[in-house]
């Protein structure tokens, strides 16, 4: 469901770029149209001008024969390149009723998009209802991990070293997870082998992993942003409301308001490798809960929002676009 309704929010995207294309086109259009209109107007009005005429005066204008002649030459070879400019006029008409057609289509288009995304919002929420009301019983442990989060966003001075806290404890957890129980001492310890949390550390490749919403990219890894601070991650423009869906599997470690940030979720992907999406309005993960790729995690606020995703490994940045785009 949260994959539905991201496509029918690139679909109202692409419909609104669409519409766009179309009223430029538009307008070009009617500028051509302008240009073409004004001298068969002229040409118009001086025909019925001659036509409207009576009869009897045109038996007593001045002039021979010749100069009588003479006009319907004229006339006969102006009356082909009115009939071209005319047929050109008729072509720039057809075009503007095409395009008339094709805007009223888009728009239609987006309606119905919109219409699927407030179906789509609907349903989903349905569905997180009927989660909520199925885990009740394991909200007792996850309120106190929450507790937990909330105690270590306070005594934490910034959102790295939140992060910092937050990725320690979860290499401390899996090391915890690897142990086999208790161990003699070797002989020559140097010379013993590295544990399995080592070796996952030393060699775990980067997850699978996707943009959290959709929307236009701003603001890139190591570009400056407006507050005048280099990005750590991915800034991304989106619509109002829009849905964030988990970048990849892992468990929740952090869920809730953080200072500046709006409400922020951090993802334990396990390995060393971590995930921050700040700037939303509304969560609907909770601390302990474990997602796969795609699962909803919530929605950002009105008008146009940004969302910042950030992914490190073992407390260092990482590029999301070669694991996107790959």
């Amino acid at each position: 469901m949260a994959a539905r309704i991201q496509q029918a929010e690139a679909d109202i995207q692409a419909a609104q770029a669409r519409i766009a294309i179309i009223a430029r086109l538009q307008r070009a259009q009617a500028e051509r149209l302008a240009a073409k209109q004004q001298p068969v107007v002229r040409l118009t009005a001086a025909l019925q001008m001659i036509v409207r005429r009576p009869l009897a005066l045109a038996l007593v204008q001045p002039g021979s024969i010749s100069d009588a002649v003479h006009m319907r030459a004229v006339l006969s070879q102006v009356l082909p390149v009115i009939r071209e400019r005319t047929a050109g006029l008729r072509a720039e008409l057809e075009r503007s009723r095409a395009l008339r057609e094709t805007a009223e289509q888009a728009a239609g288009a987006l309606a119905q998009s919109r219409a699927d995304l407030r179906e789509r919002q609907a349903a989903l929420r349905t569905l997180e209802t009927r989660k909520r009301m199925a885990e009740r019983d394991y909200q007792s442990s996850a309120g106190l991990e929450s507790e937990r989060a909330l105690a270590l966003g306070e005594r934490a001075r910034d959102i790295a070293d939140l992060m910092d806290r937050i990725e320690t404890a979860g290499d401390l957890r899996e090391r915890l997870a690897q142990l086999p129980g208790p161990m003699l001492r070797p002989a020559q310890p140097h010379l013993a082998p590295a544990s399995n949390a080592v070796r996952e550390r030393t060699q775990g490749g980067p997850p699978p992993y996707r943009l959290p919403v959709v929307g236009q990219l701003v603001t890139g890894l190591g570009e400056m942003s407006e507050s005048g601070v280099r990005s750590r991650g991915l800034t991304i423009v989106t619509q109002a409301g829009a849905l964030a869906v988990a970048p990849t599997g892992g468990r929740v470690a952090f869920a809730g308001p953080y200072r500046g940030y709006g409400q922020i979720v951090i993802i334990d992907h396990g390995g060393g490798w971590t995930t921050l999406i700040t700037g939303l309005l509304r969560l609907t993960a909770e601390v302990g809960d474990v997602v796969r790729q795609g699962d909803p995690l919530g929605n950002a606020g009105p008008g146009r929002p940004s969302i910042t995703v950030e992914l490190r490994r073992h407390g260092q940045p990482v590029d999301i676009v070669p694991l996107v785009s790959g």
